[in-house]
């Protein structure tokens, strides 16, 4: 604990003398001059095909900003699972894709990707903080696999973020400070946070370059409640008399007793970023790199059992008004989690003739860290000691290359053709040891490792042809290679002392992808598109391989799982408005073999996940969309989306009796709201509500217990922020997020009312 205070000194007082430098140097600048790569689509792109939305600054005015993932969590058909401020586990749905199948769906910034195809789940979220939200200058998300740019791993959608690139000098400083409001079970108190950004950048000749520096320090709300299990029928020890116990249901609505939470969750992370272009003729290149240092903290566990003397108990058979269960020892213990990653990218673009353009991007992505260390018991535990264990990661990470060529006036004037080479290798290690001292991060017997790789090799073509003025059609295809090697686990049982490794066998599959689009332009006001792909979503490493034991967790992968095989459909009716537009989608989604990842808790406290099978999954839904400035009333700018999506498991040979039931995690209605009103030139007040119906998180849909921990809760959560310029460098902002204080479930709570002040400063 002392370390991390001392760190948390460092980085403020380090945060302090880079801007007091920066500051003497910068000059001032009334308005600030970037160069943004992105671009709107036309026929010329090969994601033209996809329905898109595109967010600048300004459409992102009345969101209470604090990370990355916060720009998008209002777009439709979306669902970010980030349950605090700074929570690493920030998973990504979009349309018939859940939250938690994390390989659906794609991030990239500047080209290089922060998708993690490497686990799923809670560990599969993107790594938003490898860039920061200050940083940002556009967004575009891409819906569905419809562009053969983009392999099956799009079957959600794509998530493209552009930063911005110095044409200029220019530095930037801001802050942010909330607070939270959390009240349920046995925890009731307020917990804070801050964040911190500077920047500098500027253009000498053709050579731009851009360092910032990003610092988030946040307490979360407890994440787990823990109820008590059955005493085994083997343990005749008599049950300890305790009170304190919280009596309430579980998701499947059976009454349970609580007996405690994990506690205060210390998160930091620190960002480092360093960009540089150079524009040589008709060409720029622009090299990214960007280090992240993330410390999260469980040290706080609270047990709410107590003895007849009135002391803690943290473990044990015990007995609360005759009803008898047993708290884990383990439990409730404490742990620390350090994670190191660098990301390395290179993107070159340019004109090879006035009708031929280039682009190619390399990337690679090292986990240089990440280690967790986890007590035994809680240190008010009578048994505790320096007894514990260490899982860490070992050469784990990915490295990218791809090529695009784009050809216009192709053979025919009006015809573009757009094709390219991709290739994705991935490497996934598991370490667990046993450790006489966690603390200290001792490695003594190591109890458990698996691991394992994958690659893809990719080629894809697509023709745009814009036939007239009114119609246009797109053909494309992308052809896949997958391979799996070098897997393998520990066979840990008694029978086989010591540790056994045994290999896995690899395997290889090919696939193609078909797409096709066409447009029609009614009038100057309507438009429609009709989109159709193939998309192939190939099995991750950690479903093929991942097999390991920690004190609180089991991880049981499945190296015969095929390839998710989907078909996808979308129908675009879209009308211009004088500064905006309305859209609806019609989509329709049929996936075979589809890969779903359950979570049980087993006796004892450890939870189990598996990875399963499903033959069929069918997902029907549409999109409302309205997104215009100056909407009804002069000044008052709007972003609405009103999402039906009916997700249904159709077929299962391996288990009929979930035939029927919705698909987990896919809540039937979802809405968003933006609006910003600008009263004067420099006053802005805004307002945003996010709605989405209740889900289940089980395959056999038992889990209709509402409002309690474990259950996927519907929401209402409504958000107020008002901004001032106060002058062209400076500007303040207060806002709120769940105004009402509604607290509900994502298995895990979501943040109670939190509390924003933000201040901006330019030169």
């Amino acid at each position: 604990m002392l370390g991390y205070k001392v760190r948390s000194v460092f980085h403020l007082s380090a945060f302090a003398l880079i801007t007091i430098s920066l500051c003497s140097q910068a000059q001032v600048r009334p308005v600030e001059e970037v160069r943004v790569w992105g671009e709107y689509k036309d026929n010329a792109h090969a994601d033209f095909s996809s329905p898109v939305s595109v967010l600048t600054p300004e459409d992102v005015q009345s969101i209470n900003v604090a990370t990355t993932e916060d720009l998008v969590k209002f777009e439709p058909s979306m669902m970010i699972r980030r349950r605090f401020i700074g929570d690493a586990n920030g998973t990504l749905g979009i349309r018939g894709s859940n939250m938690f199948q994390t390989s659906r769906s794609m991030v990239f910034a500047d080209g290089q990707p922060l998708h993690y195809l490497l686990q799923s789940r809670w560990s599969g979220a993107p790594r938003w903080t490898m860039v920061s939200a200050s940083e940002i200058a556009q967004v575009e998300v891409l819906y569905g696999p419809f562009s053969a740019e983009y392999s099956g791993n799009a079957m959600g959608g794509v998530v493209l973020i552009e930063t911005a690139i110095p044409q200029e000098r220019e530095f930037h400083v801001d802050g942010s400070f909330f607070t939270q409001t959390f009240d349920a079970y046995g925890f009731d108190d307020d917990v804070r946070g801050y964040k911190g950004f500077v920047s500098y950048g500027d253009k000498l000749g053709d050579f731009s370059y851009y360092l910032s520096y990003n610092h988030l320090d946040n307490q979360s709300q407890p994440q787990s409640f823990y109820y008590g299990g059955r005493i085994a029928d083997s343990n005749t020890e008599e049950p300890l008399p305790v009170y304190g116990a919280i009596p309430g249901n579980n998701e499947v609505g059976e009454a349970q007793l609580f007996f405690g939470d994990t506690g205060v969750i210390d998160s930091t992370t620190d960002n480092y970023k360093f960009k540089a272009g150079y524009e040589f003729g008709d060409w720029f290149a622009l090299l990214n790199v960007a280090y992240e240092d993330r410390t999260s903290l469980a040290d706080s566990a609270n047990s709410y059992l107590y003895d007849p003397d009135g002391n803690l108990v943290w473990g044990g058979n015990v007995s609360q008004d005759g009803t008898e269960f047993s708290v884990p020892d383990k439990r409730l213990n404490i742990s620390e989690q350090q994670r190191e990653s660098l990301s390395l990218g290179l993107r070159i673009k340019g004109q090879l003739t006035d009708t031929i353009a280039l682009e190619a991007n390399v990337s690679q992505f090292e986990v240089l860290k990440d280690q967790t260390r986890s007590s035994a018991v809680n240190p008010g535990h009578p048994d505790y000691s320096l007894a514990g264990e260490v899982a860490d990661y070992d050469d784990t990470g990915w490295q990218t290359a791809d090529m695009k060529l784009t050809v216009d006036d192709f053979v025919l004037h009006g015809v573009s053709l757009i094709t390219g080479l991709r290739y994705e290798a991935y490497e996934l290690n598991t370490r667990i040891f046993d450790s006489d001292n966690y603390l200290a991060g001792s490695k003594d017997t190591l109890s458990d490792t698996s691991g394992g790789e994958t690659s893809i090799s990719a080629a894809f073509a697509q023709i745009n042809w814009l036939i007239n003025d009114a119609w246009d059609v797109q053909f494309g295809g992308r052809f896949e290679s997958w391979e799996s090697s070098n897997g393998y686990y520990s066979d840990n049982s008694e029978t086989n002392a010591p540790l056994q490794i045994k290999q896995l066998p690899g395997n290889s599959k090919e696939r193609f992808s078909p797409k096709f689009s066409t447009g029609y332009q009614l009038t100057d006001l309507w438009q429609i598109r009709y989109s159709a792909a193939q998309a192939y979503r190939f099995p991750i490493v950690e479903e093929l391989y991942a097999r390991h034991k920690t004190l609180n967790s089991v991880v049981e992968a499945n190296p015969d799982l095929k390839p998710e095989d989907g078909q996808h459909h979308n129908l675009l009716i879209e009308r211009s408005l004088e500064q905006g537009y309305m859209r609806v989608n019609l989509f329709h989604e049929n996936i075979k073999d589809v890969i779903e990842s359950q979570f049980a808790t087993l006796a004892g406290g450890r939870s189990e996940t598996t990875f399963v099978p499903i033959d069929e999954v069918e997902t029907t839904g549409v999109e409302f969309i309205v997104n215009a400035e100056n909407f009804v009333i002069e000044n008052l700018d709007i972003r609405y989306n009103l999402a039906y999506t009916d997700s249904e498991i159709i077929r299962n040979n391996a288990n009929p009796a979930i035939e029927g039931n919705r698909f987990p995690r896919m809540p039937r209605w979802r809405s968003n709201l933006l609006t910003t009103y600008h009263l004067t030139d420099a006053w802005d007040i805004g307002g945003s509500v996010q709605y989405a119906s209740r889900a289940f998180s089980k395959l056999d849909n038992t889990d209709t217990e509402q409002k309690v921990y474990g259950a996927q809760d519907g929401y209402t959560r409504v958000g107020l922020k008002t901004s001032y310029r106060i002058n062209a460098q400076t500007k303040l902002s207060l806002g709120v997020d769940n105004l009402t204080n509604e607290i509900a479930y994502v298995a895990h709570p979501w943040p109670g009312r939190t509390l924003y002040l933000n201040f901006s400063y330019d030169l």
